[in-house]
């Protein structure tokens, strides 16, 4: 009779390890930043949830490249920005060490940021694709200023 419970007990545990490791694909309203992630997932044609870790990640960028005075300005035509910084996939720390190489020039952090957004399912491609629709939605909110700030931080 034991034989019999484990065979009905262990299928149910397994089913369930397997549901509960995978959360559930955020909306667009369920983001840190409902607007500029919906203005990113139209442009780039991404999922919500690769909008909102490819943001958070971009601008994690950004505010290590940027000084703080101007990182504010950008912060402050994002709706949210500490709820995207957050949502950004850990860094792989292999390509994180390369931004610490001397006469990288903070291109480590770009390299960091890419093998980041690829964490995300996101291909060559539709990552070329993420800066300039990101700073459209960034400058649609805090004008041309702030926008030449971002573009310059994310090159």
């Amino acid at each position: 009779m034991q034989k019999t419970a484990l065979i009905f007990v262990l299928p149910t545990a397994l089913a369930y390890a397997q549901t509960a490791t995978a959360p559930p694909e955020p909306t667009v309203e369920q983001t840190a930043s409902p607007e500029l992630v919906g203005q990113v997932v139209n442009e780039a044609g991404i999922t919500p949830g690769q909008a909102q870790g490819a943001a958070g990640t971009l601008f994690g960028v950004a505010k290590s490249r940027l000084t703080a005075d101007e990182f504010a300005k950008v912060a402050g035509a994002v709706p949210n920005m500490d709820g995207l910084l957050k949502a950004a996939p850990a860094a792989d720390p292999k390509a994180a060490l390369l931004s610490g190489l001397p006469g990288s020039g903070g291109a480590g952090s770009m390299a960091a940021a890419i093998s980041t957004l690829s964490k995300l399912g996101l291909k060559p491609e539709t990552i070329a694709k993420l800066t300039p629709a990101l700073v459209k939605a960034v400058q649609a909110k805090g004008g041309a200023e702030v926008a030449t700030l971002l573009a310059g931080a994310l090159k």
